[in-house]
């Protein structure tokens, strides 16, 4: 077969235009639906007239303001008018007394493995799992959530499409592929892929960059360095057992210290840190012992590892998980590990109000579009345990405060999660107050009027 260094430059460019030109129009397909554009020109700048402003900090909305977007900045707040007069191609957004408010920040999110089933996923190639990835990419930007911290998947070219305008999407905070042990959550491979052979052929999950498989502290320092070098803001590792993987019992604990603390140096050797998926006591203090950062998940923990959590300073991300939707499509087994994960979800929120362990929010959404449809809902959901404005700070500026941990390995410098001067402008302006009523979220087609990201508006649906 003749390689691409072979055809002629015209027809390279032909090539690649096509390429371009069906992803553009799959992208632009989906947008008309939201009425978007899929890159919509950034105006050099948008006021915000007659807002009233839920901050990402305080619990009170502030008296009626004016907000002045420049670029993809918030380059002004002010009580009194903001006169515009004097700049050219201004775009004036008519508040009228609504929310405006951060856009929403999920901190465990997997793009690409939001729409796929795991046959689809393993079946089909990069190109087509990215496709599809992009499709739901778009519609998580309409759901109002503007940046998501991604928990394994092979999300780069995905950023890079979203940050290059190809298509809208949130921003992306990539983990690359999962880092797991043989038979550990994440290895899919059927028992005839056994033995495996060090140094073999990588199972089709690997070669697809959901997951890596990795049996010693060299192993692991290897796949850690691996998704650093592909542009890795955090590295993703699973301490413990795991729900949809067949092999994987909730109550194992699988990495070994030495293991876990190979990752935890070869991330820190890069400015940045480690995550561990672990519901257990014992995955989660010996996540901590070997120098881990943020706990992922955490239902099953007791209160010992709960004080010793909050003591060393480490993060709790975890998710409001209630009931078993979703849960058709798993297995008897499978079924039975998520029941014992939903039944400690109020043991997690409450060790976690207890202690005052430093808490985010996130969703891990796998496999259904129908359940990422309900993203919003899910954190209405936390008003069980939380206040709405309790819930809204969690989900903007606390999340924002975790994804300060990645250093220079941040791919989008400057505050998120915030409305103040100097932030960037992710922004969302609300028909209604959600401190007053969280469930707001849960409606953003109808609820979330303008969603701005990066200084660019997205969607508009004002009325006119």
């Amino acid at each position: 077969m003749l390689g691409m260094e072979t055809v002629s430059p015209l027809k390279r460019g032909l090539f690649r235009g096509l390429v371009l030109t069906g992803f553009l129009s799959i992208a632009s397909s989906a947008s008309v639906a939201q009425a978007q554009s899929p890159a919509p020109a950034r105006t050099p700048s948008t006021l915000f007239e007659n807002v009233r402003i839920f901050d990402g900090k305080n619990a009170a909305l502030s008296v009626p303001s004016h907000v002045l977007v420049r670029d993809n900045v918030i380059a002004r707040i002010s009580t009194d008018p903001i006169d515009v007069a004097a700049e050219t191609n201004v775009r004036v957004v008519q508040g009228n007394g609504r929310v405006l408010m951060p856009g929403l920040i999920d901190m465990h999110w997997h793009a690409m493995l939001v729409r796929p089933t795991p046959v689809t996923l393993l079946s089909s190639d990069i190109g087509y799992s990215t496709l599809l990835a992009g499709v739901e990419a778009t519609a998580t930007l309409m759901r109002g959530f503007t940046t998501i911290r991604d928990m394994g998947g092979p999300s780069f070219s995905l950023k890079r499409a979203i940050d290059e305008g190809l298509l809208p999407g949130p921003r992306i905070y990539p983990s690359g592929a999962i880092i797991t042990i043989t038979g550990g959550h994440g290895d899919f491979r059927p028992l005839s892929d056994l033995p495996r052979t060090i140094g073999g052929m990588l199972a089709r999950v690997e070669q697809l960059g959901g997951s890596m498989i990795a049996d010693s502290p060299d192993e692991v320092r290897l796949r850690a360095r691996e998704q650093l070098m592909q542009g890795a803001s955090q590295v993703k590792l699973t301490a413990g057992g795991g729900v949809a993987s067949p092999f994987s019992p909730l109550d194992v604990a699988t990495f070994t210290e030495p293991e876990l603390r190979a990752a935890v140096e070869a991330a820190e050797n890069w400015g940045t840190y480690v995550a561990t998926h672990a519901y257990t006591p014992v995955s989660i203090q010996r996540s901590i012992a070997a120098g881990v950062k943020v706990i992922e998940h955490g239902h099953l923990m007791d209160d010992a590892t709960a004080r010793l959590m909050a003591e060393k300073g480490i993060w709790l991300s975890t998710q409001p998980f209630l009931d078993l939707s979703g849960a058709s499509g798993l297995g008897p087994a499978e079924q039975a590990k998520k029941g014992q994960v939903v039944a400690g979800t109020d043991t997690v929120y409450t060790l976690a109000k207890k202690y005052k362990i430093k808490t985010a929010f996130g969703t891990d959404v796998l496999f259904s579009k129908e359940l990422a449809e309900r993203q919003g809902a899910m954190l209405a959901a936390l008003t069980r345990w939380y206040t709405p404005a309790e819930a809204l700070i969690m989900a903007t500026s606390t999340n924002a405060e975790l994804l300060q941990l990645s250093g220079p390995r941040n791919p989008y410098p400057g505050k998120l999660g915030v409305v103040e001067t100097g932030a960037l402008a992710d922004l969302l302006l609300v028909d209604g107050n959600p401190l007053d009523d969280l469930d707001l979220v849960a409606d953003p087609d109808r609820n979330f009027l303008v969603i701005m990201k990066d200084g660019r508006i997205y969607k508009d649906t004002l009325p006119k």
